[in-house]
């Protein structure tokens, strides 16, 4: 260990006893102003992750159970304890849940193995190791004699802890109660066991207590006393019903406070150590945020928590919640007992986690609210209620399947959010926390539920003989967390100042425009009379007509009102997607919706005449027939080959018609590789590469355009990043998801070898039949080079793993576990908000297809109803283009654009810029904070360099006439102002000369 943490282990450990009295009489209820204290912090700033470090002289350990992990059950002279009985017991008592097959005999064997755990410790780097010592391994029957084996055995973990600089942290009693005490006495429902467990700790005090300065007198008193005497779903398995699991957990308590007064009085003076009790909690939030739900939440704690700790940390009495709703149920305490409870404990010893959250709660005490698993919350609560104690977590974790060997990427991300949720508690609440434990060191019998899952950071194979330890992935997490210290700022987290180049392209999506072909103008042929003298109004000439004018772009009100709508986003590109189901709906030029063709040449006119270039994609996958013409979509879609050419000719008669107003073309928009075949995907490959040619050899020299595909392109990331076998799963999913329609265009003319492999081996093994169909050396040739630009859309990151954790986030097909980082930022519809992943799909394009010019057309995050979700977008696009600017500016990457998703929330439900609400456009903050990052092109700083950009002016084919004869234009306007001038003086001199003759 640092010297520094070294010095504050020591300034805890050896406190003036003076410090060392009794906390002051507190308030109960306190707590209960925890849940809407959290509910009005800022969002999502309070969420996000907090690079930052811990303390200095933060203690970090690991813990172990003795019936857990020793086994060596009829060892050493070791008597039996109740999970010893409860295990071997031939049928399960009803409501209970079967141990496993072996119950703890050997268990990971670390009986048999004391220097193999150890050496997992000094491997860690850890402060402190929590174990328990085995009641029945030290006093056989509970009672003398004592077993010298056992006083050996834990001597000598002892001493090697010691050697390692490794600080015990020792539970007195974790479960399991030596057999022959329930056998004599009934166990805790017995008001002889405090004094016999006080006997027992006498014991280990004189004999180790030298070696030990944090005592833990039991572990999760309300597992034993409820499960174990009212529910009987846990040994010793008596089901005595509510009475008696109250009468069990009020002798526990006296047990523990005789213990807590036995060190007190006769052996912290000259041991020093401290003394308390493990608590076990869940957390519990309410389902409306009303004055009667959060009262039950406190209620819930109350009956779970506070039960123990109320007594120990505040009075000495239980809390009034329980008082009045259990009457004569709930034992009572004498006023000596009172006091004499009052205050036994020097540190608040916490457990949270997979024990008792979700799996030993009763459903009747959350009280009708809602379970969760907020640390960071119960700590701030218990900071509240219980007069701010130091609290050390003395475990804390969630767990894996039982099947899962090496690389425990859930666990990890579980041990990440609650070790982030005790820094925030410490940096942002205020909250006393001086230490964390991990649970557990190794993997070992996990009580109701045996061996079907596995919390330890070490793998054990219990099928072995030699029980050896294998590192998972969470090791190494843990490992570098502990050197680290938390979670220090680095510099890729940091955002950077700079803007992008001129010529940046600032841009917005929608879908597909909002189409009304109902003209405003008056565009009636009839020929009217004004009725001036009696009726005032218009009265129609039978029979008269008046010439037809050929109908204007002006004619559209939904045209002028998405135009503004743009001009207010400041954007200098929109793109949207054409209806090729509409435009030809029989799939030919048999058919064709000319109106619909006016209203697009009409759009992108008067686009460019406000100067926002049009991006106009020719096809886009929707729900229903894909957007395909019927007739396609009936006869195969893509799995048809006639769907090709009629895509080309398709094609050619939007070059044809919009080609003057487009130079920006995208042939296909996000094809979806999730719902396309094989078949599908290769003939829409070759219909994007012969639409790129025709458009490269008939219309380029005219028109002038550029044209290519747009890809999604989610980043995969390795869910542990240690593993090289969740590497490689990352990067098939990659090749699967971009590099199948990306590689033969930008790459090589072919599919990604990854995929040739991956499927051959598969169709091999599993006997599967996927065939990835072959191009022909022609065809390789058509596709390779088929692009002026890569464009893709990103809007969230993937975790994957290799190993099967979650059967219903399990691809059997490509062998990946999806895997939720639970630290991320979470849209309401679930999207992981993920920055950095943008910049590292930029990176890896670049690497994989070269300086390949990019843009980003499309990145966007949904809402929620309340506008409060607006302010996630507004960190979305924020950090999102800051990422993309690292990429340009840091990494070099060709990008040259960047679009958001979306315009508005009429076309795109909850990712608009604009809100739509009772036919009215509203523009929400982020389209605000949109309009200042493209006003600034990026994020200056004091020290950017001004970029002093030519301004620019899109294509306007009707403004050629004009901008190519400006010397006429010039020479006309001279004339035109001369000649109003002439008339001007001709008509103000005759005017004079009139007067004059009068």
């Amino acid at each position: 260990r640092s010297p520094a943490r070294s010095m504050a282990l020591a300034a805890l450990l050896l406190p003036p006893l003076l410090l060392l009295g009794r906390p002051g009489l507190g308030a109960p209820g306190q707590g209960a102003g925890t849940w809407s204290r959290f509910a009005r912090l800022p969002y999502p700033q309070d969420q996000l992750f907090l690079h930052d470090t811990f303390p200095d002289g933060f203690l970090w350990g690991a813990g172990s159970a003795a019936y857990q992990t020793e086994g060596g059950w009829r060892q050493g002279g070791k008597g039996a304890s109740v999970w010893d009985t409860f295990a071997h017991r031939p049928a399960t008592p009803p409501g209970a849940a079967p141990p496993g097959p072996l119950g703890g005999d050997v268990a990971s064997d670390s009986y048999n193995n004391l220097f193999r755990d150890v050496e997992g410790l000094r491997r860690l780097g850890v402060s402190h190791y929590r174990f328990s010592l085995s009641w029945a391994r030290l006093l056989p029957n509970g009672t003398a004699p004592v077993n010298p084996a056992g006083l050996a055995h834990y001597g000598r973990l002892l001493a090697r802890l010691r050697e390692l600089g490794v600080e015990p942290v020792v539970t007195l009693y974790h479960w399991d109660l030596p057999q022959a005490l329930q056998d004599a006495f009934g166990g805790w429902a017995s008001p002889v066991l405090p004094r016999l467990f006080r006997d027992y700790a006498e014991l280990c005090f004189r004999h180790f207590g030298g070696q030990v300065r944090y005592w833990l007198t039991m572990d999760n008193p309300y597992v034993v006393a409820w499960h174990g005497y009212g529910t009987g779903r846990l040994p010793p398995g008596v089901r005595g019903g509510p009475r008696l699991g109250y009468l069990a957990a009020h002798h526990l308590l006296q047990a523990h406070a005789k213990v807590w007064h036995l060190y007190n009085d006769h052996f912290r003076e000259a041991q020093r150590g401290k003394v308390s009790i493990a608590l076990s909690s869940h957390w519990i939030k309410p389902q409306h945020m009303t004055e009667e739900n959060i009262k039950e939440c406190q209620k819930s704690l109350d009956f779970v928590l506070g039960w123990f700790a109320k007594p120990i940390f505040i009075d000495g009495d239980y809390p009034e919640s329980m008082r009045s709703n259990l009457s004569s149920l709930l034992p009572e305490f004498s006023e000596a007992e009172k006091k004499y409870i009052e205050g036994t404990a020097d540190f608040f010893a916490l457990s949270f986690g997979a024990t008792l959250s979700f799996q030993l709660l009763d459903s009747h005490m959350k009280f009708q609210q809602l379970e969760s698993i907020s640390l960071r919350q119960l700590l701030y609560w218990i900071n509240s209620e219980y007069n701010k104690p130091q609290i050390l977590i003395v475990e804390n974790s969630w767990f894996v399947s039982g099947t899962t060997k090496k690389d425990d990427a859930k666990y990890i991300y579980y041990l990440k959010k609650f070790i982030m949720e005790t820094l925030k508690a410490i940096r942002y609440d205020g909250v006393n926390v001086f230490g964390y434990t991990v649970w557990s060191l190794l993997d070992g019998f996990e009580w109701h539920r045996g061996y079907s899952i596995r919390r330890g950071l070490f793998y054990v194979d219990f099928q072995s003989h030699d029980k050896k330890l294998m590192p998972k992935s969470s090791v190494l997490f843990y490992q570098k967390l502990i050197e680290k210290n938390g979670f220090p700022p680095l510099p890729e987290n940091q955002p950077i100042e700079g803007i992008f180049p001129c010529g940046f392209a600032w841009g917005v999506v929608d879908n597909y425009i909002q189409v009304d072909t109902t003209p405003t103008q008056f565009l009636d042929s009839s020929v009217y009379v004004w009725d001036v003298h009696q009726t005032k109004k218009l009265i129609k000439v039978d029979g008269v007509y008046a010439s037809k004018r050929k109908r204007q772009c002006v004619d559209f009100a939904a045209i002028r009102l998405q135009i503004s709508l743009l001009q207010e986003m400041h954007v200098t590109h929109f793109h949207f997607s054409l209806k090729w189901s509409l435009i030809l709906p029989l799939g030919n030029l048999s058919l064709i919706n000319h109106t619909l063709v006016h209203y697009y040449q009409c759009f992108a006119s008067e686009l460019l005449r406000v100067n926002i270039t049009p991006v106009v994609a020719l096809w886009q996958p929707m729900i229903e027939n894909q957007e395909l013409p019927v007739s396609l979509a009936k006869y195969g879609a893509w799995e048809n080959t006639e769907t090709v050419q009629a895509f080309v000719e398709y094609a050619r008669f939007c070059f044809t018609s919009l080609g003057d107003h487009v130079k920006f073309w995208i042939t296909m928009n996000e094809p979806s590789v999730k719902n396309l075949t094989y078949t599908a995907g290769h003939n829409l490959l070759k219909a994007h590469a012969k639409v790129w040619h025709l458009y490269d050899k008939e219309f380029r020299t005219s028109q002038k355009g550029r044209i290519s595909i747009a890809l999604q392109a989610d980043w995969v990331e390795p869910a542990c990043p240690f593993s090289r076998n969740d590497q490689e799963v990352a990067d098939r999913i990659l090749e699967f998801d971009i590099g199948w329609l990306a590689e033969p265009i930008f790459g090589n003319g072919d599919y990604p070898e990854v995929m040739r492999a991956w499927l051959h081996r598969i169709n091999s093994v599993d006997l599967y039949n996927f065939h990835l169909p072959y191009f022909s050396e022609d065809e390789k040739k058509l596709i390779q080079g088929s692009f002026d630009f890569f464009a893709l859309s990103h809007y969230t990151t993937t975790l994957v793993g290799s190993e099967k954790e979650d059967a219903v986030k399990y691809d059997h097909y490509l062998e990946v576990q999806m895997i939720n980082d639970i630290t991320w930022l979470h849209s309401p519809s679930r999207a992981a908000v993920v920055p950095w992943g943008l910049r590292k799909l930029l990176k890896w394009v670049k690497s994989k297809y070269g300086d390949v010019p990019i843009y980003v057309m499309a990145n966007g995050i949904d809402d929620g109803q309340n506008m409060v979700h607006d302010k996630l977008r507004v960190y979305y696009i924020q950090n999102y283009i800051n990422e993309a600017l690292k990429a340009y500016t840091l990494d070099d990457v060709n990008l040259q654009g960047y679009f958001v998703y979306s315009f508005n929330d009429k076309t795109a439900p909850k990712y608009g810029l604009y809100s739509y609400v009772a036919n009215q456009y509203e523009p929400k903050p982020s389209l605000k904070h949109y309009r200042e990052i493209i006003g600034n092109n990026g994020f200056p700083g004091p020290e950017t360099p001004e970029l002093l950009c030519p301004e620019e002016v899109a294509s306007c084919p009707e403004c050629h006439f004009f901008r190519t004869r400006k010397s006429l234009l010039a020479f006309v306007s001279f004339i035109f102002v001369a000649f109003i001038v002439t008339i001007f003086f001709i008509t103000y001199y005759s005017k004079r000369v009139e007067r004059r003759y009068k």
